[in-house]
């Protein structure tokens, strides 16, 4: 494969047709939306001005991130706040030609600060319906532990994720996110169970700034049939060849990794070493506007850094519709409009 100019890249990527695996619901705020949530609760210490927020989204590591995050999902405290929230970040998804995301929610967190739970329900699912119709994207949930909070946090997000008179129509999955270090995997197993008893699917965070053995207790311990990130698994071969030869895929975040300092430059990032192992790589954003990027220019960074053509974008971007929880005729429909979108752009 060789590497497009990048002009003609960006203006090939810009209407691919695509799926999202892995992005946060707080973290897809727009500095717009940011700014609009700030100044409904004054007593905030985010900034009202979106220019002000670029400065207080530049990370000095991942605990720092995690404290600018926190300071944000504080700014959503009522079923208002969370539909305007979901749909607004359904129109950035819509605009950037997303078919298909699964959004990380977390629930625990509005519900702690007050929100009452069918309410915060009901916000999520009238915005969903509001954006598959306005917008043509097609909303899922993953509804996930934060780590941090601990097994308080897990038990109630077990609860709402699995009690039928709650639990929303487009919930899919079930994950574990927050921080890594000083959060063990094997302690959340028992409320994986009772998910995945329900009929949910586990996509749990591993590896992002631990080593080889937090995936290994995600696949182990949580069933894992995803791993969000991942990213230090490279450090382990036979980790890597487990992934591949069991197909399960990793949802790579670069810009993500390089803003949390849980890498140090894109040239050094492992995704090369994941696509040479035949791991089953997905290309997502995961707080997108908090790290200054969005789909379309992780796609364009893939794309230099694996050296690839419009087949190889193409092939990307059918990689994350393969290793979704759409339903089968979904995701032909998707994988069909990828194939037509490219032949006609490959056309003479």
């Amino acid at each position: 494969m060789t590497t497009m100019p990048d002009h003609h890249l960006h203006a090939f990527i810009t209407d691919l047709p695509k799926a999202e695996l892995h992005v946060h619901h707080v973290g897809s705020a727009s500095p717009r939306v940011v700014s609009e949530l700030a100044a409904r609760h004054p007593d905030s210490r985010v900034p009202t001005d979106p220019e002000a927020l670029v400065d207080y989204f530049t990370f000095t590591d991942f605990a720092h991130f995690i404290d600018v995050y926190l300071s944000v999902v504080d700014l959503i405290r009522t079923p208002e706040d969370v539909r305007l929230l979901t749909y607004e970040i359904a129109r950035d998804l819509g605009r950037q030609q997303v078919r298909y995301a699964e959004l990380t929610l977390t629930p625990f967190s509005s519900t702690r600060r007050g929100i009452e739970e069918r309410a915060f329900m009901e916000a999520i699912e009238d915005a969903r319906k509001a954006a598959e119709s306005e917008f043509g994207t097609v909303l899922r949930w993953c509804f996930d532990i934060p780590g941090e909070a601990g097994l308080e946090a897990a038990e109630e997000t077990t609860r709402l994720a699995t009690d039928d008179r709650l639990r929303p129509e487009g919930l899919v999955s079930f994950g574990l996110g927050g921080p890594e270090i000083g959060v063990p995997r094997p302690q959340f197993k028992p409320y994986f169970d009772r998910a995945i008893a329900a009929g949910l699917h586990s996509v749990p965070h591993a590896g992002e700034t631990t080593g080889p053995e937090t995936v290994w207790d995600a696949l182990i311990h949580l069933r894992a049939e995803r791993i969000g990130h991942g990213t230090n698994s490279f450090r382990d071969p036979k980790l890597l060849a487990h992934l591949a030869e069991h197909r399960i895929p990793l949802e790579v975040c670069p810009t993500s990794n390089i803003a949390t300092r849980a890498v140090r430059t894109l040239d050094e990032h492992p995704i090369k070493e994941f696509v040479r192992a035949g791991i089953i790589v997905t290309i997502n954003s995961d707080d997108p506007p908090m790290f200054g990027t969005d789909l379309n220019s992780e796609y364009a960074v893939a794309a230099r850094l694996l050296e690839l053509d419009e087949r190889g974008l193409a092939d990307l971007a059918k990689n994350a519709v393969d290793a979704s929880f759409l339903d089968e005729p979904g995701k032909a429909r998707i994988k069909d409009e990828i194939e037509t979108y490219t032949a006609t752009w490959l056309a003479p």
